[in-house]
């Protein structure tokens, strides 16, 4: 089977409900959650524009521990205490980053990150991972991007459960 994505808006807010439609698609009746972040992953990388690294970090019961993603190869283990991804988990709250490098304990596994989103999945009360998105771009995420992906998780946090 094969998906022809197309994704036409041009606003952040109907960008990411294009997305979150096409995820929910592509994830319906698939029980497989790795299947299904890989999917997704490659979605996003699709239809969000200026990113250099999408994709899941998926939470182990101790740390989080790399998933399907899209962009450069990423460190493999996040211990909850440190970065961006490691602050979305513990605090089970997104973190909006205009600035990596001002971010205190910061991980830079790509050099060229200058902005990041990371988004915590929750599923039945229970934490799965991180939606981790990155860009060169410094102050690259809006609110309305955060809203977005926020709701895309939300949507789907069940898929990513199996």
């Amino acid at each position: 089977m094969s998906y022809a994505l197309a994704f036409s808006a041009t606003g952040p807010a109907e960008r990411w409900a294009e997305a979150a439609d096409a995820a929910d698609a592509l994830v319906s009746g698939e029980p497989d959650a790795i299947a299904n972040m890989a999917n997704v992953a490659a979605l996003i990388w699709q239809a969000i524009p200026d990113l250099n690294w999408a994709g899941f970090y998926r939470f182990d019961g101790e740390e989080l521990v790399l998933g399907p993603f899209q962009g450069k190869a990423a460190c493999i283990r996040i211990p909850l205490d440190k970065g961006v991804c490691g602050a979305a988990a513990r605090l089970r709250a997104t973190q909006r980053v205009d600035d990596v490098h001002a971010f205190p304990g910061h991980i830079a596994c790509d050099a060229d990150s200058r902005s990041e989103l990371v988004v915590p999945i929750v599923a039945d009360d229970r934490l799965v991972g991180v939606l981790d998105l990155d860009s060169p771009l410094p102050g690259r995420f809006s609110a309305a991007d955060q809203a977005g992906a926020e709701a895309l998780v939300a949507r789907i946090a069940g898929a990513f459960t199996a």
